[in-house]
């Protein structure tokens, strides 16, 4: 009897004392809440996160240029970024540091009307062309037009802000640069035309990750991201071979999102998130800082090391 009231009384104590937190993590958005945060919503709605662990409070930006910067400031802990980006802001002195891949392939296209007068890059000759951010889409484009002979002096440069598929479609422009090719081809669709993408990594540019995940340069040792990239991989896995349920749970959490466009760009992007997320590409970094550098986007290419770790 007295084993049993003992046992008991042990019950009771673990019954009262509180459950060990998880530890707390921000990761601040590059944009709004899209399926291109596929792995990171679902290892936020399925779980994966708190597996590891961890208690995660996504935050969508004011302003999409903010977060790296507010990371690099102390105001968070990881930020949803560009490679292009990355590359520019370390040339600013900035104290990031890569950590992992969200999305391994480019999104960026440029992209026209099926059925216009641009069936070729050779087409554009002569043609007006839409764009949003001036800089890294400028050398973009100039790459792509130097692939088939062309120069920026053969094309017409409009800023459309960011309606990049209304002033395709209204006729304002012949052609759209820095349009998403996961968005942008369905947008079109969807208004009852057909659209046609040509994208840069087929015609000149070098290869590059779209998304990216940086933290402060010198806090890369904080246990928490091993087991954040954890779960991501993880997430990402569960997407590959579950997209339906994984679809489901998404719409569920963020249901103004259940609509056409956003279910066929949760397919389309599928293919492209990174499979190893903590695995880095020392080349592609590598080539892309050359790139950047020949465009004048940056003033020197410093070793990939110095903003460039994987967790392991």
């Amino acid at each position: 009897m007295k084993k049993l009231a003992l046992w008991s009384i042990a019950a009771m104590l673990m019954t009262a004392m509180p459950a060990h937190a998880n530890d707390k993590l921000t990761v601040l958005l590059d944009w709004f809440v899209n399926p291109d945060h596929a792995p990171v919503i679902t290892a936020q709605t399925m779980g994966f996160f708190e597996r590891e662990g961890l208690d995660v409070e996504l935050i969508e930006p004011a302003d999409p240029a903010m977060p790296p910067k507010l990371v690099a400031a102390g105001q968070g802990d990881i930020a949803v970024s560009y490679q292009q980006t990355l590359h520019a802001q370390i040339d600013e002195g900035l104290p990031l540091k890569w950590i992992g891949t969200l999305v391994a392939t480019p999104l960026n296209s440029l992209i026209v009307l099926k059925d216009g007068p641009i069936q070729t890059l050779e087409d554009l000759k002569g043609k007006k062309i839409g764009f949003s951010v001036s800089g890294f889409e400028d050398a973009m484009l100039g790459q792509m037009l130097k692939s088939v002979g062309l120069t920026m002096a053969d094309v017409e440069l409009i800023n459309v802000n960011f309606s990049l598929s209304p002033a395709l479609l209204s006729g304002q422009v012949d052609a759209v640069i820095g349009g998403y090719r996961n968005f942008e081809l369905t947008q079109i669709e969807l208004e009852g035309k057909a659209g046609k993408a040509f994208y840069p990594e087929e015609h000149g540019m070098p290869v590059f990750d779209e998304l990216i995940y940086v933290v402060h340069k010198d806090k890369t040792d904080d246990p928490r991201y091993a087991r954040f990239l954890a779960a991501v991989e993880e997430a990402t896995i569960y997407l590959t071979n579950h997209p339906e349920k994984a679809w489901q749970a998404f719409v569920k959490a963020y249901p103004n999102l259940d609509d056409e466009l956003n279910k066929r760009a949760w397919t389309d992007t599928l293919p492209r998130f990174a499979k190893r997320p903590a695995a880095l590409d020392e080349g592609r970094y590598q080539r892309f800082a050359e790139f950047m550098y020949e465009n004048k986007l940056i003033k020197k290419v410093v070793p990939v090391e110095t903003y460039a770790v994987e967790i392991r």
